[in-house]
C-alpha cells in the first residue's frame, strides 16, 4: 500500500458523520453505506447526543431527519449547533418540501437539503467530508 493510500485512509477514519433520525432502517442504511466507504458513523435519535457530539467537536457533518426529535424545534437546534461550531456542515433530510421552511433553514446555514427517499445525499455527504 502506498503512503498516499495510507494517508487518505487515515484521514477518512478521522472524518465522521453523525446521523440523527427516528427511522432505524434509515439510520442503519446510512451507517452501513458510509462505514463501508471508510468513514466513522455515529447514529442517534436523541437531540442531546447530537448537541453533545458537536460541543465536543467530534463531528464535522451532521445529517438530521426533519422530525427526528419532537422535543426540540429543528430550526432552533440548527441555529444552536451552528453557534457551537460555525464550520459544521448540516444536511437536512425531510419527507416533504415545504418551500418556506426550506428557505428559512437554508438561510440559517443548512449545507444541503434532501427529500426522502434519499438517493443523491451520498454525493453531498462525501463532498463535505472530503472538504472537512
Amino acid at each position: 500500500m502506498s503512503p498516499l493510500a495510507v494517508t487518505k485512509e487515515a484521514a477518512m477514519e478521522e472524518q465522521g458523520i453523525l446521523v440523527a433520525d427516528k427511522d432505524t432502517a434509515f439510520l442503519r442504511e446510512v451507517a452501513d453505506h458510509f462505514s463501508n466507504a471508510g468513514y466513522q458513523v455515529e447514529t442517534t435519535d436523541s437531540a442531546v447526543r447530537v448537541i453533545n457530539s458537536i460541543l465536543e467537536k467530534r463531528t464535522p457533518v451532521v445529517m438530521l431527519g426533519s422530525d427526528f426529535d419532537k422535543k426540540i424545534n429543528l430550526l432552533e437546534l440548527v441555529l444552536f449547533l451552528k453557534k457551537c461550531n460555525r464550520h459544521l456542515a448540516v444536511i437536512l433530510v425531510s419527507d416533504e418540501a415545504s418551500l418556506p421552511i426550506v428557505k428559512r433553514i437554508r438561510k440559517e446555514g443548512i449545507f444541503y437539503y434532501a427529500l426522502r427517499p434519499v438517493s443523491e445525499f451520498n454525493k453531498a455527504v462525501e463532498y463535505v467530508l472530503k472538504a472537512a
